[in-house]
């Protein structure tokens, strides 16, 4: 496995989970208890327009999007953001797109499967950031990332952030 998907199986299996249906497959279903049992506070936030909701924990504010391309910004105190766009893909599927992130610097590029939701995970090395995207009916595709990871420590809230990105339904609520 790929840096970011063993890093979100790391925090799984830091937070007790075990049953993971197959690998590079995660469900927020699995991480959520262990997730309030450590005490990590915050709350989703709700994309209605894009179906999607997104775990961000108690210290990141809802901030000015740096630009259109954007949907959502959060940040932290001590400069963290977490950040949720759209990247203009003319149509291309998930494949064709990890193939031409490594164009663009991407690193640990890996496939798999978020709360049923198929996507490409990656890291941005000279931003230090770790990234998640999925393909949009409309053509698009839709990232979140978190960054800057400046220390390990970071990277379970950057993994329990990202692995928390899921469908959202107003029935669910």
């Amino acid at each position: 496995m790929k840096k970011l998907f063993a890093l979100v199986l790391a925090a799984a299996l830091m937070l007790g989970c075990t049953a993971l249906a197959e690998e590079n497959t995660f469900n927020w279903e699995e991480i959520a208890p262990q997730v309030e049992a450590m005490g990590l506070g915050g709350q989703f936030y709700t994309f209605e327009e894009i179906a999607v909701k997104i775990f961000i924990p108690d210290g990141f504010v809802d901030a000015a999007v740096p630009d259109d391309s954007h949907i959502g910004y959060f940040q932290a105190e001590d400069g963290s953001t977490v950040g949720v766009m759209y990247v203009p893909a003319d149509g291309m599927d998930l494949d064709t797109y990890a193939s031409k992130l490594e164009g663009v610097g991407a690193a640990d590029i890996e496939k798999g499967v978020l709360n049923g939701m198929p996507c490409v995970t990656y890291e941005m090395p000279e931003k230090k950031a770790i990234n998640i995207a999925f393909a949009t009916e409309a053509g698009y595709i839709l990232e979140a990332y978190c960054g800057p990871i400046n220390s390990e420590e970071e990277k379970v809230p950057a993994g329990i952030i990202l692995a928390s990105i899921q469908p959202y339904t107003e029935e669910a609520e």
